[in-house]
C-alpha cells in the first residue's frame, strides 16, 4: 500500500523563507511564525498520514453504495470525518463569528494540501463545504448566515455546488431548472442536476445545497440565473432540523476514480429553497467562490503528484535493476537501485521540480487571496485572478502528466492495482475536466483575462517578473535563474503581443493558441517560483543555516527546471505563431 510523509519542512521554507509571513502586512501573518505554523503542520501531518492516507485504498476499493435511498461512504470514512471535525481542521480558517479559527487562508491551503495528497476523494466532502460556506459568508442574509455557517463550519452539515445538468455543463445558459417562487419568500426548485461532489452521504447530519436555477423574468441565457439555499433536511426557525426536503439521489456515478467521493444524480422534484444574493445574479454568488474553488483544483493536481512522487522515489531506491553505465554502484548486491540510472534520474526530477514549483505558485496565490479579501487590495485580486486558469489548466495538466510519470518508474508493477500507483493517475485525471475544464480556463485567460481592466493586470505581471530579474543583476550565482526566466518573459509577451495583432483580424487565431499560452504562462509563473525559492536558498545558506542539505538540493532542483523544463516555452511560442489555420483547415466532414 502506497505511503505519504506531509512535506512540512518545504512548507515551511515557502511560508519564512520564500514568502516571509510572519513580516507581511497582511492581517493575521503577524501572528503566523515559524513555531506556530510549524505545530499545526506537525499535527495536521500526524492526521494525514495516521488516518487518511490508510483510508485511501480502502475508497478507492470500496467506492460509495446507493442503500434505499442513503449514500454510504467507505469503511472508516465517518469516524475519519469525526475525527477531522473534532480537531478543529474544519474550521481553521473559517469567521470566528460561527465558530470558525480565523486563519488565513494560506495556512487553509497548506493544511489542505496535506489532506489531498494523503486522500483527495475524502477531503473533498470538506473542500466542497468550505466553497458553500464561502458563498453564503459573502451574499447570504444574516439569518441565513445564523442558521446555516456554523454548523456548515464545524461541518455538522455539510455542502454541494450544484450547476450541471445532462444537456449542459460550460454553457450554462442552457439551464433548465426552474425556480417557482411562493408567497412565503421561498421558491420551488424542480430540475435534475449531475456530476454533484458530495452530493449525499452518511457523515452529516444535513447536506446544503446551492443550486442554480432560473426564476421567472430573468430572460435567456446565463443573465436569468439565481443562487438557491436548498437543504437536504429543511432547517427549522430555532435551528432543528424539520421534515426532509424533496431533493433526492437518482444514481452514484461509475467513476474512473475517486471512488470514495459520491458524485451523484441529483433530482429535485419541487424542493423547498431559498433565493441566496440578489435575484438573476446567481452566477455572480457562484462566482465568489471560484477563485478559491479553482485555487483548490490546481492544488489537487500537484498534491497527487506529491504523493505518487514520495513512492515512486522510494521504489527507485529499494528496486535492483540493471548496472550504472559508470560501473556497479551496489557491488554487493545483484543490481544496483533504479536511481542510479540516468532516464529515471530525469523522471524523478522532473516531478520533484514541478511539485515544489506549483506548491510555491499555489501558496503564493493564496497569500494574494488573503490580501485582496483581508485588505480590500484590488491589484491582489485583479493579480491572482488572472492566475486562477493558469494554476487550475497548468497544474491538473502537469500533475496528471507526474502522477504517470510516477508510474511508470515502477514498470510493470505501475500497472497493477495492488501497488496502488494506478489510484494517483486515476484521481488526478479528474482535476483536469471539473470545475471548468482546461479547455475552457485557456480561454477564460486569452479571452477574458488578458484584456481585463485594460489588461493592466498582466502587464502588472510583466513587470513583476522583470523587477525579478532586474533584482540579482550582478549575482553570479543567479544567471542560471534571472536569465531563463527574462528569455521566457519575453517569449510570453511576444505570445500576447501575437494575440492582440492577430486576434483583432481572425479572433480564431488566438484561440486556437490559448491552450498553448496558458502552458506558456505557467511555465513562467514557475520559472518565477524557482528564482524566488533560489534566492532564498541561498539568502539562508549566506546566514549559516544548518539544513544545507536540504537547501543544496532545493537550488540544484530549481537549476533542473530553468534548464530543462521552461525551455518549453519556446516551443509552445512556435505553436501559437502558427496562427488558426493548422487547427481549423479541415472541415467538420474531413475529420
Amino acid at each position: 500500500m502506497p505511503s505519504y510523509t506531509a512535506p512540512v519542512k518545504d512548507m515551511q521554507f515557502l511560508l519564512h523563507n520564500v514568502l516571509q509571513i510572519s513580516g507581511a502586512d497582511i492581517p493575521g501573518y503577524g501572528d503566523l511564525d515559524d513555531s506556530f505554523t510549524g505545530a499545526v503542520l506537525e499535527e495536521a501531518a500526524k492526521v494525514a498520514s495516521g488516518i487518511l492516507a490508510p483510508l485511501n485504498s480502502v475508497g478507492d476499493r470500496e467506492g460509495c453504495v446507493l442503500q434505499n435511498g442513503v449514500v454510504r461512504t467507505p469503511t472508516g470514512f465517518k469516524a475519519a470525518f469525526d475525527t477531522l471535525k473534532q480537531g478543529g481542521w474544519t474550521a481553521l480558517d473559517c469567521d470566528p463569528e460561527y465558530g470558525g479559527q480565523g486563519l488565513p487562508y494560506l495556512m487553509g491551503t497548506a493544511v489542505g494540501e496535506m489532506f489531498v495528497s494523503a486522500n483527495m476523494a475524502f477531503n473533498m466532502y470538506q473542500g466542497l463545504t468550505h466553497g458553500a460556506y464561502s458563498a453564503i459568508h459573502v451574499h447570504g442574509s444574516p439569518d441565513q448566515k445564523a442558521r446555516y455557517l456554523p454548523k456548515m463550519v464545524s461541518c455538522d452539515w455539510t455542502g454541494t455546488m450544484n450547476l450541471t445538468e445532462p444537456h449542459c455543463g460550460t454553457d450554462l445558459g442552457l439551464m433548465r431548472t426552474k425556480a417557482e417562487p411562493q408567497a412565503d419568500g421561498s421558491y420551488l426548485i424542480t430540475g435534475q442536476k449531475i456530476f454533484i461532489s458530495a452530493g449525499d452521504h452518511d457523515m452529516a447530519d444535513n447536506i446544503i445545497h446551492l443550486v442554480l436555477a432560473k426564476a421567472p423574468g430573468g430572460g435567456e441565457g446565463t443573465k436569468g440565473i439565481s443562487l438557491f439555499i436548498v437543504p437536504k433536511v429543511l432547517v427549522n426557525d430555532d435551528g432543528s432540523l424539520g421534515a426532509r426536503n424533496a431533493v433526492t439521489v437518482g444514481k452514484i456515478e461509475d467513476k474512473m476514480g475517486i471512488h470514495g467521493n459520491a458524485t451523484c444524480v441529483m433530482n429535485y422534484d419541487g424542493a423547498t429553497g431559498w433565493l441566496l444574493g440578489d435575484l438573476h445574479k446567481g452566477m455572480r454568488a457562484m462566482f465568489t467562490m471560484m477563485n478559491e474553488a479553482r485555487l483548490g483544483v490546481g492544488l489537487q493536481g500537484y498534491a497527487q503528484a506529491e504523493a505518487a512522487y514520495q513512492n515512486a522515489l522510494i521504489y527507485a531506491k529499494d528496486r535492483l535493476q540493471g548496472r550504472a553505465v559508470t560501473g556497479a554502484e551496489n557491488p554487493s548486491g545483484p543490481a544496483d537501485p533504479l536511481i542510479v540510472h540516468p532516464d529515471i534520474r530525469r523522471n524523478l526530477m522532473e516531478q520533484k521540480s514541478f511539485v515544489e514549483g506549483a506548491r510555491a505558485l499555489t501558496f503564493w496565490a493564496a497569500s494574494l487571496i488573503d490580501r485582496s479579501v483581508r485588505m480590500g487590495d484590488e491589484a491582489a485580486e485583479g493579480l491572482v485572478s488572472l492566475m486562477i486558469p493558469v494554476i487550475k489548466g497548468f497544474q491538473t495538466d502537469k500533475g496528471f502528466e507526474m502522477a504517470v510519470a510516477a508510474q511508470q518508474v515502477y514498470g510493470g508493477h505501475g500497472y497493477i492495482e495492488e501497488w496502488g500507483m494506478s489510484q494517483f493517475a486515476r484521481d488526478a485525471r479528474i482535476a483536469m475536466i471539473y470545475e471548468g475544464a482546461n479547455g475552457v480556463q485557456a480561454l477564460d485567460l486569452v479571452g477574458r483575462k488578458l484584456a481585463q481592466d485594460g489588461g493592466k493586470h498582466v502587464m502588472a505581471f510583466f513587470e513583476m517578473v522583470k523587477a525579478e530579474c532586474k533584482l540579482h543583476d550582478g549575482d553570479d550565482r543567479m544567471k542560471g535563474f534571472a536569465d531563463p526566466l527574462k528569455a521566457a518573459s519575453k517569449q510570453l509577451q511576444q505570445a500576447a503581443m501575437f494575440f492582440m495583432q492577430a486576434g483583432m483580424k481572425n479572433p480564431n487565431a488566438a484561440l486556437a493558441g490559448s491552450y498553448d499560452f496558458m502552458h506558456l504562462m505557467g511555465h513562467v509563473c514557475m520559472g518565477l517560483m524557482w528564482t524566488r525559492m533560489a534566492k532564498a536558498a541561498y539568502t539562508a545558506l549566506d546566514a549559516g543555516a544548518s539544513d544545507r542539505d536540504f537547501l543544496d538540493a532545493k537550488i540544484a532542483t530549481g537549476r533542473f527546471y530553468m534548464a530543462r523544463q521552461l525551455p518549453a516555452c519556446g516551443m509552445h511560442l512556435a505553436r501559437i505563431e502558427t496562427g488558426a489555420e493548422p487547427v481549423m483547415a479541415l472541415s467538420p466532414e474531413a475529420f
